[in-house]
């Protein structure tokens, strides 16, 4: 592990309201979901972090903002990862695409929004990919009722 990298890339990250940390092996960095596009794009294009390997988010039905969003970026050059977070809330939890700078965000946007209920402004392609046409709520969310029965639907041939 290059921990000079690391805190190299630590320190050009923090600062604007944002927090850094390095911790197993991984730089960590909190933002503003305003700040995510032009953060992702920056890591991109200044330092090789050319992989989106996952988009995620985590539920924390007792904060507000409930949820964080949640991105993990590689590098192929430096084979280093790193994580971008941020925190929107149940009311509105909305956060920008990155369709345009990594193609793969199309499917993990849409299982994203499938499983916790997150936006993604500017993909216009969010259907479900995991549930079936008509599923109700968001299963990962923590409200979500384990015995929920789900309405039939009719199966297209």
């Amino acid at each position: 592990m290059n921990t000079a990298l690391l805190e190299s890339l630590r320190d050009k990250l923090a600062g604007d309201g944002r927090e850094a940390s390095v911790a197993h092996g991984l730089v960590a960095v909190e933002l503003a979901a305003n700040a995510v596009l032009p953060t992702a794009t920056r890591l991109k294009t200044e330092h090789a972090f050319d992989l989106l390997l996952d988009v995620t988010a985590v539920d924390w039905p007792q904060r507000e903002p409930r949820f964080d969003v949640v991105w993990h970026f590689y590098s192929t050059r430096d084979f280093v990862r790193i994580r971008l977070k941020t925190r929107v809330p149940a009311a509105d939890p909305v956060v920008d695409t990155l369709i345009s700078l990594y193609g793969s965000a199309h499917f993990m946007e849409r299982e994203c929004h499938d499983m916790y209920g997150i936006r993604f402004r500017g993909n216009a392609d969010l259907r479900p990919i995991l549930l079936y046409e008509g599923f109700e709520g968001h299963p990962l969310r923590k409200d979500y009722p384990k015995r929920r029965e789900q309405p039939l639907v009719s199966y297209r041939k």
